[in-house]
């Protein structure tokens, strides 16, 4: 577990309410919708997705709130046609997963929310899978660090 501040981010995203079993059909079906947004506005993408929940349940039937984000670099000249989100930096509890999604749960956040609970460090609330390699849903690795906010 690491403890770090993240980095000020602009992003395109798009929220919803959804369940956990939903998440893999959403981000198919929403990350062209905002690469096609970030390329019509004429934006350069600044970072790898991030998937960002709120009250993430511990179960697959609970709804929660969700957003799929792709951080661009800040325009030089705000462009009212797109919706440009900041994000403020935040401190979290962080853990990198290295392999499938299958065992993401188990083997990245089950241990960070292990450690996180045996140390003097409160959960806000919100949670991030930050995706630094994606090789496709039916791959056996990925890159992907799990980030816990924190409350003070």
């Amino acid at each position: 577990m690491e403890i770090k501040e993240t980095a000020e981010m602009w992003v395109v995203r798009i929220a919803r309410r959804l369940r956990i079993p939903d998440v893999k059909q959403a981000a198919a079906e929403y990350a062209p919708i905002i690469e096609k947004q970030i390329a019509d506005h004429g934006l350069k993408a600044d970072g790898p997705w991030v998937f960002i929940s709120r009250n993430l349940p511990r179960d697959s039937k609970t709804l929660f709130d969700w957003e799929i984000c792709r951080p661009v670099e800040k325009p030089a000249r705000p462009d009212d046609a797109i919706a440009l989100h900041h994000l403020e930096p935040i401190m979290v509890a962080s853990a990198v997963h290295q392999g499938s999604l299958r065992s993401l749960f188990t083997k990245g956040y089950a241990p960070l929310v292990a450690d996180i609970e045996m140390s003097r460090h409160h959960f806000s609330g919100e949670s991030r899978e930050v995706y630094h390699n994606w090789n496709g849903p039916g791959s056996s690795y990925h890159h992907i660090e799990i980030q816990f906010g924190l409350s003070r």
